[in-house]
Protein backbone atom coordinates (compact mmCIF):
# COMPACT_ATOMS: atom_id res chain seq x y z
CA UNK A 1 0.00 0.00 0.00
CA UNK A 2 1.40 3.25 -0.78
CA UNK A 3 2.07 5.47 1.80
CA UNK A 4 1.92 9.40 1.89
CA UNK A 5 3.81 12.32 3.73
CA UNK A 6 3.09 15.80 3.72
CA UNK A 7 4.82 18.80 4.25
CA UNK A 8 5.05 22.38 4.15
CA UNK A 9 1.87 23.90 6.25
CA UNK A 10 2.04 26.88 8.43
CA UNK A 11 0.70 29.99 9.24
CA UNK A 12 0.59 33.13 7.14
CA UNK A 13 -1.19 36.22 6.73
CA UNK A 14 -4.21 37.25 4.21
CA UNK A 15 -2.83 37.20 0.49
CA UNK A 16 0.00 35.18 1.38
CA UNK A 17 1.38 32.42 0.00
CA UNK A 18 2.50 28.72 0.93
CA UNK A 19 3.56 25.24 -0.78
CA UNK A 20 2.60 22.10 0.20
CA UNK A 21 4.21 18.72 -0.62
CA UNK A 22 3.11 14.78 -0.84
CA UNK A 23 6.05 12.24 -1.11
CA UNK A 24 4.68 9.31 -1.85
CA UNK A 25 6.15 5.67 -1.65
CA UNK A 26 4.78 3.85 -5.08
CA UNK A 27 3.88 5.88 -8.02
CA UNK A 28 0.81 5.61 -10.85
CA UNK A 29 -1.80 6.60 -8.47
CA UNK A 30 -4.29 9.60 -8.79
CA UNK A 31 -3.31 12.30 -6.55
CA UNK A 32 -5.43 14.77 -4.46
CA UNK A 33 -5.19 17.22 -2.03
CA UNK A 34 -8.35 17.86 0.33
CA UNK A 35 -9.13 20.08 3.60
CA UNK A 36 -11.13 20.05 6.80
CA UNK A 37 -11.66 22.99 8.40
CA UNK A 38 -13.35 22.70 12.07
CA UNK A 39 -16.66 21.38 12.46
CA UNK A 40 -17.05 20.93 8.53
CA UNK A 41 -16.48 18.01 6.05
CA UNK A 42 -13.31 17.28 4.67
CA UNK A 43 -13.44 18.82 0.56
CA UNK A 44 -11.87 17.99 -2.45
CA UNK A 45 -9.53 21.03 -3.27
CA UNK A 46 -7.44 19.72 -6.14
CA UNK A 47 -6.70 16.48 -7.79
CA UNK A 48 -4.15 15.07 -10.79
CA UNK A 49 -4.68 12.11 -12.56
CA UNK A 50 -1.96 9.81 -13.75
CA UNK A 51 -1.40 11.68 -17.19
CA UNK A 52 -1.11 15.24 -15.40
CA UNK A 53 -4.79 16.15 -15.98
CA UNK A 54 -5.73 18.59 -13.02
CA UNK A 55 -9.18 19.53 -11.53
CA UNK A 56 -9.59 22.19 -8.77
CA UNK A 57 -12.64 23.06 -6.56
CA UNK A 58 -14.10 26.45 -7.65
CA UNK A 59 -13.15 28.63 -4.68
CA UNK A 60 -9.49 27.80 -5.49
CA UNK A 61 -9.16 28.29 -9.50
CA UNK A 62 -7.00 30.84 -10.17
CA UNK A 63 -5.15 30.88 -6.92
CA UNK A 64 -3.95 27.21 -6.14
CA UNK A 65 -2.29 24.79 -8.57
CA UNK A 66 -1.30 21.07 -8.22
CA UNK A 67 1.45 19.42 -9.96
CA UNK A 68 3.38 16.57 -9.78
CA UNK A 69 7.50 15.65 -9.58
CA UNK A 70 7.55 11.98 -10.90
CA UNK A 71 11.48 11.49 -10.46
CA UNK A 72 11.29 12.84 -6.87
CA UNK A 73 7.51 10.63 -6.24
CA UNK A 74 6.49 14.30 -5.00
CA UNK A 75 2.98 15.79 -5.67
CA UNK A 76 2.77 19.39 -4.89
CA UNK A 77 0.55 22.46 -4.00
CA UNK A 78 1.07 25.98 -4.90
CA UNK A 79 -0.98 28.38 -2.97
CA UNK A 80 -1.07 31.74 -3.66
CA UNK A 81 -3.56 34.19 -2.35
CA UNK A 82 -4.58 32.70 0.62
CA UNK A 83 -7.99 33.66 2.72
CA UNK A 84 -8.56 32.84 5.94
CA UNK A 85 -11.69 30.65 4.70
CA UNK A 86 -8.61 28.33 3.31
CA UNK A 87 -7.60 27.51 6.76
CA UNK A 88 -7.50 23.55 7.75
CA UNK A 89 -5.88 20.41 7.90
CA UNK A 90 -4.73 19.56 4.03
CA UNK A 91 -4.12 16.27 3.70
CA UNK A 92 -2.93 13.85 0.62
CA UNK A 93 -4.92 11.51 -0.99
CA UNK A 94 -3.66 8.21 -3.25
CA UNK A 95 -6.47 7.02 -5.50
CA UNK A 96 -6.39 4.28 -7.99
CA UNK A 97 -8.86 5.77 -10.69
CA UNK A 98 -7.52 6.09 -14.60
CA UNK A 99 -9.60 9.30 -14.77
CA UNK A 100 -10.72 12.59 -12.66
CA UNK A 101 -14.10 11.52 -12.78
CA UNK A 102 -14.90 12.18 -8.68
CA UNK A 103 -11.26 13.27 -8.05
CA UNK A 104 -12.66 15.71 -5.53
CA UNK A 105 -14.61 13.12 -3.73
CA UNK A 106 -13.00 12.08 -0.42
CA UNK A 107 -14.39 8.52 -1.15
CA UNK A 108 -12.98 7.77 -4.48
CA UNK A 109 -9.56 7.82 -2.63
CA UNK A 110 -7.90 4.31 -0.61
CA UNK A 111 -4.91 6.14 1.14
CA UNK A 112 -4.61 9.46 3.25
CA UNK A 113 -2.19 11.05 4.56
CA UNK A 114 -1.70 12.12 8.58
CA UNK A 115 -2.74 15.81 7.44
CA UNK A 116 -1.17 19.03 8.17
CA UNK A 117 -2.26 22.71 9.08
CA UNK A 118 -2.47 25.82 7.32
CA UNK A 119 -3.84 28.87 9.44
CA UNK A 120 -4.49 32.14 7.23
CA UNK A 121 -5.04 35.03 9.15
CA UNK A 122 -6.58 38.31 8.39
Amino acid sequence: QVKLQESGGGSVQFGGSLRLSCTYSTSGYCMGWFRQAPGQEREGVAAIDRNGRTDYVEAVKGRFTISEDKAKNTVSMQMNSLKPEDTGIYYCAAGRQYTLLGALEPGTYVTWGQGIQVTVSS
